[in-house]
């Protein structure tokens, strides 16, 4: 760290092994290290341990020796990103909430209030990575492949991650875990983390009862014949293969590869008929300068889900600002909704909204 002055950074503590591990390399390097715990679900609701989750981050910033700071994000949670998963369902699409809470929360409303008062920087467990280059921050994955949460950082501009650390970003998640046993931090045998951002893992379809009432529908084959039925449309995603109900037996999987919301009829195939190489991309959020314009294309890599494999692809800006990707395989499990992430080698490009 260059300067005299130490640099201030505001390290987002979930009570996990990696967001404290993070707290405690940044300290080592010198920053002047302040803990915050975001708390933005209702304690107990839906099997979320806001309680035990925010004991374990204090824990944490005491056995450091760190000041440490809770903010109630609750409110904005729900408006910005339980609002949109709902609404996002009910259409018949499938959202990734992850997404939106980076967006929205870690590096949207934290990222703000850590600048308002005076951080230099803000930093998270995040297995990713930011680099300057060229007069460009570029966003790069992270060196363990089989952790790499590039994919959901993918709509951080140039001011965030000008003031952005990722500490864990040449890290593998072996070596995090020993880091906090060696300093024998509190949280250093905590199980993973899985599940919504913030509220863990939960049962999507019992989640989503609490607004989305069933709704019986037809399920048909792409030929039109109807062979079953299901509880609604909002509850079910492409690619997906249980969930519905059959009364004809096909002899091999039946997946979802159509959904009509409007009115509520799933359509079913087999796995040769969830493969698509071709789709279109809206909403689309460049990591640096867009790479674009309309009419050109170029070569990149694409994911489709997180720690989804890497697939070569072509991408075309259309006169209308789509995004026409073509796939040089067939992709399984292509749903609107989700996000598709572009890559140039290591480092990502930028995204946007499967159409």
């Amino acid at each position: 760290m260059n300067g005299s002055e130490p640099k201030k950074v505001a390290v987002g503590m979930s009570g996990g092994v990696d967001s404290s591990v993070a707290a405690l390399l940044l300290k080592e390097q010198g920053y002047e290290v302040t803990g915050v715990f975001m708390q933005c679900w209702d304690v107990y609701d839906d099997g979320c341990a806001a309680d035990e989750d925010k004991a374990y981050a204090l824990q944490t910033a005491m056995a450091l020796g760190i000041p440490f700071k809770t903010l109630d994000f609750r409110k904005e949670y729900k408006t910005r990103v339980i609002d949109y998963f709902y609404a996002e369902y009910e259409a018949g699409r499938t959202p990734n909430p992850d997404v939106m809470c980076n967006k929205e929360i870690k590096f949207g409303i934290f990222y703000e209030w850590a600048m308002k008062e005076g951080f230099d920087f803000v930093a998270t467990g995040h297995y990713a990575g930011v680099e300057e280059k060229e007069e460009e921050f570029k966003l790069l994955k992270g060196a363990d492949e089989g952790k790499d949460q590039s994919y959901f950082l993918y709509r951080l501009g140039q001011e965030q991650l000008k003031h952005t650390l990722f500490p864990l970003g040449e890290l593998h998640k072996p070596e995090v875990r020993k880091l906090a046993k060696d300093k024998m931090l509190p949280s250093y045998k905590r199980p993973e983390s899985m599940g919504i951002c913030f509220i863990g893992e939960v049962d999507i379809k019992e989640f989503l009862k609490q607004r989305i009432e069933e709704k019986k529908g037809k399920v048909v084959t792409s030929a039109g014949e109807e062979v079953g039925d299901h509880d609604g449309v909002s509850f079910l995603t492409i690619g997906q293969r249980h969930g519905f109900r059959l009364k004809k037996y096909f002899g091999d999987p039946m997946y979802v590869i159509a959904k009509d919301a409007e009115m509520n009829t799933l359509t079913v195939g087999t796995h040769d008929e969830a493969l698509r190489d071709t789709f279109d991309v809206t909403d689309l959020s460049w990591v640096g300068r867009d790479p674009l314009t309309a009419g050109d294309e170029i070569s990149c890599d694409l994911r489709i889900r997180h720690l989804g494999k890497l697939t070569p692809c072509v991408v075309k800006k259309s006169g209308d600002g789509f995004l026409e990707v073509r796939n040089s395989s067939r992709v399984f499990g292509v749903a609107p909704g989700q996000s598709a992430v572009f890559y140039k080698d290591n480092e990502v490009l930028g995204g946007g909204i499967i159409v």
